[in-house]
């Protein structure tokens, strides 16, 4: 383990360029110690890693030095061959672009490697697409991606609830893929960040105007925290009901772990009282129509005289012909 730990550290070093010790330890999940033990360790062995403390200070590589491709060792390029070009990539209009680089790494690969590529994409394959996928088409993306690399204003406009337009102009810090939907994350004029949907831009158009980014920004950091007050701010409604214990699964892996509790396992029947956490009533409704008698909804009662009201509609075709 300690010695992916300190070729990480390398890398991590010839990536980045010079990192505080703290930086250094939380991105390898060890202590500040550990990582000068860590830079100590590979100066011993002939590596060119140097630490620096103050302000300004940090740890850092020696610019000439470079780890090469046959540094690499077999099961790391299996693993970057395994990787299928993801959706977001393709829709963000550089998906032929990854193809070329992958296409170059195997080619500047020794000859005696260079097997390594068939061998591995004859054997897996990753098909990025959900069976279940939703389409959120973002006609405007590759417009948001030239003025993300290009840190140009735009002229955007944004399509709201009920066919509602706005006209913004923004900066575009970042754009961000959660699964296949894409978010840009933008600056308004005033200062303000906010994040929408890249599917809502229906017009972008880039101005000449650049704008200068905060220095402070930090776009992973930024989209992890908003990520979880929107998670911690998504509707709640509640539904107790009986469920058939073997429906337990299939409901944890639809709604998620946190949103399925267990209140009571009842002695007869193989039945469970669960508390499920929905968005809103028609998407509990949905859900649960779905499983038929093997849920009974016991409240809220507006959802329960729903769903028999659904049954009942459904009966009626049916059987009264």
């Amino acid at each position: 383990m300690r010695a992916d730990r300190l070729l990480s550290l390398l890398m991590l070093l010839q990536t980045r360029g010079r990192m505080t010790a703290d930086r250094l330890a939380d991105e390898l999940e060890v202590s500040v110690r550990t990582v000068y033990r860590d830079v100590y360790a590979l100066r011993v062995a002939g590596f060119p890693v140097y630490s620096e403390r103050g302000l300004g200070g940090g740890c850092y590589l020696h610019e000439d030095y470079r780890i090469r491709l046959t540094d690499l060792t077999q099961d790391e390029l299996a693993a970057l061959f395994v990787m299928a070009v993801p959706t977001p990539l393709v829709d963000l209009g550089v998906g032929q672009e990854a193809r070329g680089a992958l296409l170059k790494l195997a080619a500047a690969l020794p000859v005696a490697r260079r097997g390594i590529e068939q061998h591995v994409r004859s054997r897996i394959y990753l098909d990025p697409e959900s069976w279940n996928a939703t389409c959120d088409p973002a006609p405007t993306l590759s417009t948001l991606r030239q003025g993300v690399w290009s840190d140009r204003w735009m002229t955007v406009t944004f399509q709201r609830v009920r066919g509602i337009t706005i006209d913004r102009e923004i900066a575009p810090y970042g754009l961000v893929a959660k699964a296949t939907r894409w978010y840009i994350i933008w600056r308004a004029r005033d200062g303000g960040i906010h994040v929408d949907r890249a599917s809502s831009v229906v017009q972008a158009v880039l101005l000449e105007e650049r704008f200068v980014r905060d220095e402070t920004f930090d776009l992973v950091t930024y989209w992890s925290q908003w990520a979880a007050r929107h998670k911690a701010n998504r509707p709640a409604f509640a539904v107790t009901a009986l469920v058939h214990a073997d429906l337990l699964p299939s409901l944890k892996s639809e709604l998620g772990m946190e949103r399925v509790a267990i209140c009571e396992t009842l002695e007869h029947g193989g039945r469970l009282r669960l508390q499920l956490t929905f968005e809103f009533l028609e998407q509990a409704r949905s859900m649960l129509l779905g499983f038929g008698g093997a849920v009974e909804v016991l409240s809220p009662e507006a959802l329960r005289l729903s769903i028999a009201d659904f049954g009942e509609q459904t009966r009626r075709v049916y059987y009264e012909r």
